[in-house]
């Protein structure tokens, strides 16, 4: 076999191969702790919506001004939010504080 089809077929393999694959994107959720129901009811939308196209999810809670001493809020609302999506989602990244955000990565379950 001469080197120029054997280098045409491994191109035309990788094409194949390139076009099977999937990019998984992490999407990101940014609230804070004073964030009020129906905007949390909102933002679980969205998290169902990008777990359902197969991506993951970055869910974070910034604190700003005096927040910062009430990490218990935006921890409960990181750990409702696991447990509502426990059906559909992983918890890839516990809820931990990193400077002044809080963040937790969820993936979507396999099927």
């Amino acid at each position: 076999m001469d080197y120029g089809k054997y280098r045409y077929e491994q191109s035309k393999k990788a094409q194949e191969a390139k076009k099977r694959q999937t990019v998984i994107q992490v999407k990101e959720i940014k609230m804070r702790p004073r964030t009020d129901v129906h905007d949390l009811n909102v933002k679980r939308k969205k998290i169902v919506k990008f777990l359902n196209q197969g991506n993951k999810v970055k869910v974070t809670v910034t604190f700003r001004g005096r927040e910062i001493v009430h990490p218990d809020i935006g921890f409960g609302m990181l750990k409702k939010i696991a447990g509502e999506m426990a059906d559909i989602a992983v918890v890839e990244h516990m809820p931990n504080m990193e400077g002044r955000v809080m963040s937790m990565i969820l993936a979507p379950r396999k099927a």
